[in-house]
């Protein structure tokens, strides 16, 4: 007789997780937001005045890849190498890829406007792959560029245009949190002639165990839920852990003093009526405290990855008009830097 495999747990449309270890991540919410959870193809000619490539093995276990976003030059910049961003993806380590349509249309917007290139990493996904994996996958794309700069591996498009020397990490929702603990795994070894030039956490998922007071009174959206922060999480972190890991709460007793870490200037962006904007700004109080370098810029009236909302962007005055300060302000930090 065939078993047949049942449901043990669903997240907010987005995941489904079987008796038998099996996860469908097949969207089941609204179609006509589908598209923007979907694939887009790399292309190597110049689209938007971006081209996109897809490059594969860029770790020493060989499993790991990443999309390359390179703006078309001007020819003021025929000769200047452009900055780079290692980018980290969000979906509360267990969803979405880095050639879904929602990064595709902010990243290439970003990279164009900025004039850098970015390198988002392909994640491995919880709960297949609990962290610390995607922070090792994170780090990995680091090391990566290292040996690209130190000559010990070649990719045309970076090796002739990039800038290893400026290279930035940023990251949306739990890709912020990756930003935060690769910075610091970076400060602690000689990445030269690379040089980790900032951090930039994207409406980061901290969190605590008990409820912030935002998570209680802020609306919900489609992009996060508390069933979202609550399941993912608990797939997730590792086994035996809660929301007090370091991971999800850089800013509380279990996680080392940021004090003690050597952290590049950063830029924490976040949003008025975000769910976890108490968490996020307890962080924020947490660096300063620590006497860090770090510049926060809000979004008011906007709600978590807003800006990964094609429909809002396009629709929505504000909306647009936010993303473009968001747009802005990443542009201002990397040129200060």
């Amino acid at each position: 007789m065939v078993h047949a495999k049942k449901l043990v747990e669903e997240v907010s449309g987005w995941l489904r997780v079987y008796d038998d270890g099996s996860v469908d991540r097949t969207w089941t919410g609204p179609p006509e937001v589908k598209f923007m959870a979907e694939p887009v193809p790399p292309h190597h000619e110049f689209v938007d005045g971006v081209a996109i490539r897809d490059v594969k093995d860029i770790s020493k276990s060989g499993n790991l890849g990443a999309r390359i976003y390179l703006p078309e030059k001007t020819p003021d910049e025929e000769n200047h190498k452009l900055p780079i961003l290692l980018h980290f993806h969000g979906g509360g380590f267990c969803i979405s890829q880095a050639d879904w349509y929602m990064y595709y249309h902010m990243y290439t917007r970003l990279a164009r406007s900025a004039r850098v290139i970015c390198v988002s990493v392909y994640l491995h996904l919880a709960p297949e792959h609990r962290l610390p994996a995607a922070i090792d996958d994170g780090y990995s794309g680091l090391l990566w560029l290292h040996d690209l700069a130190r000559g010990e591996s070649y990719e045309p498009w970076l090796n002739e245009n990039a800038d290893f020397n400026r290279v930035f990490l940023i990251g949306d929702s739990s890709g912020g949190n990756l930003v935060h603990e690769v910075a610091a795994r970076a400060g602690k070894v000689d990445l030269s002639p690379l040089r980790v030039a900032g951090a930039i956490p994207i409406h980061p998922g901290y969190v605590r165990s008990e409820r912030s007071k935002s998570e209680l009174e802020q609306p919900q959206s489609p992009f996060l839920t508390l069933d979202m922060v609550d399941k993912f999480l608990s797939f997730a972190l590792p086994l035996g852990c809660n929301k007090d890991h370091p991971i999800t709460c850089p800013m509380g007793p279990a996680a080392p003093p940021l004090g003690g870490l050597n952290l590049p200037p950063l830029l924490l962006c976040i949003a008025e009526k975000d769910l976890i904007i108490d968490t996020e700004m307890e962080y924020y109080e947490a660096l300063k405290k620590a006497n860090k370098d770090v510049e926060l810029l809000i979004n008011p009236g906007m709600g978590h990855s807003f800006y990964l909302n094609k429909i809002a962007v396009d629709m929505d005055p504000n909306t647009a008009a936010q993303t473009s300060g968001l747009i802005a302000g990443v542009t201002e930090f990397i040129n200060k830097h």
